[in-house]
């Protein structure tokens, strides 16, 4: 399973979900153009320590990023557009989590290439999460289903 970042906006959270999949062993992919550059202090601020051990690769546009995608891989966007709950999907080892921009979620090309789109249920009058918090209830669903949570190291 893999995480994968489009076109990220805010440095803050996309050092926060390279943390993430730092603690949680999950490669994160990050589809530029980023708002920011990767070098951001912002993004060094929130991943800390975490982003020397954080699997990441980088990908120029989303055109590149689909040529390199393994065939087995189904892409899972997460979208308020979407009639379909998270916690009611079937969860495969080959997903990628896909997080859209924070300002703007994803272009119809990206709607239309994803195999499925999830959504999470909210609060009457709320409109969405901040993109690391779903992206941590989605992959933590997720690595559930798939019995693939780190390891437990018990320290003596």
């Amino acid at each position: 399973m893999r995480i994968a970042l489009f076109e990220p906006d805010i440095p803050q959270n996309t050092g926060n979900i390279l943390r993430l999949g730092a603690c949680m062993g999950v490669p994160v992919d990050i589809i530029e153009p980023c708002g920011f550059p990767l070098s951001d202090r912002g993004l060094k601020r929130a991943g800390l320590d975490y982003l020397a051990i954080a699997a990441m690769r980088r990908f120029d546009s989303w055109e590149i990023y689909l040529r390199e995608l393994p065939t087995s891989a189904r892409l899972i966007l997460m979208t308020t557009a979407s009639a379909e709950p998270f916690q009611d999907f079937t969860f495969s080892e080959h997903d990628v989590l896909l997080m859209g921009r924070e300002s703007a979620g994803v272009p119809q090309n990206v709607h239309d290439r994803a195999d499925a789109r999830l959504f999470i249920p909210m609060a009457e009058g709320a409109r969405s999460l901040n993109v690391s918090s779903a992206c941590a209830m989605v992959t933590g669903e997720a690595l559930r289903q798939l019995g693939a949570f780190p390891p437990l190291l018990v320290s003596v």
